[in-house]
């Protein structure tokens, strides 16, 4: 009978997806190597094989781990919601609050979902983009419940799209200790999506 793995061996790997994921944010995934990465972890490559086969493997474990977060932010959201008895439109508001909170502490990893599931295998990379899919129809549903005279069957995609636009590229120029936190800038999408900028 095998032993289970312990809480170390977790946190560990979870020490490994989190210096990873600044390789590849660094070096792209296919310039970092498995003696990269290991180097960054201030172990050898035969000890990292000890928790991951491949790179592919890191790869899918992040993006696997990162996209369950992603949802697991949408339930809390909801929990949050009704626990609160928050209307349609403060629950949305909520939400962007909640992913740009995470998106806060998970830039590199947000890089290596929208820049490197392409790399997977095809059984990964399916799971991963059933993954987003399924973010994207949640963010749908908050977007057609909060608006709903605006936000419709014919226009709830590009709707979407443009939230996630102002959103999810924030890896690439809003920084922690900036002239604009991620809460403030959380507030500016909302009042974007409350008023436009006429207002």
């Amino acid at each position: 009978m095998a032993r289970p793995k312990s809480s170390q061996h977790e946190l560990r790997r979870d020490e490994i997806l989190d210096v990873a994921a600044q390789c590849f944010a660094d070096k792209s995934y296919h310039a970092a190597s498995m003696n990269d990465i290991a180097a960054a972890c201030g172990t050898s490559k035969a000890r990292l094989y000890h928790y991951y086969e491949s790179k592919e493997a890191i790869l899918y474990d992040l993006l696997d781990r990162y996209t369950q977060r992603l949802l697991a932010v949408i339930g809390q959201v909801e929990a949050t919601a009704q626990r609160r008895n928050l209307d349609d439109r403060a629950a949305l508001h909520e939400l962007v609050r909640s992913f740009l909170e995470e998106y806060e502490h998970s830039a590199t990893r947000h890089a290596a979902l929208l820049h490197d599931t392409k790399f997977l295998g095809d059984t990964q990379r399916d799971a991963i983009l059933d993954r987003q899919r399924d973010v994207v129809a949640a963010v749908t549903r908050f977007l057609r419940r909060a608006y709903p005279q605006r936000v419709t069957a014919a226009n709830q995609t590009p709707a979407t799209m443009m939230l996630f636009g102002m959103i999810n590229w924030t890896f690439t120029w809003l920084r922690p200790g900036g002239a604009m936190s991620y809460s403030q800038f959380a507030e500016e999408v909302i009042a974007m999506l409350e008023k436009g900028l006429a207002a």
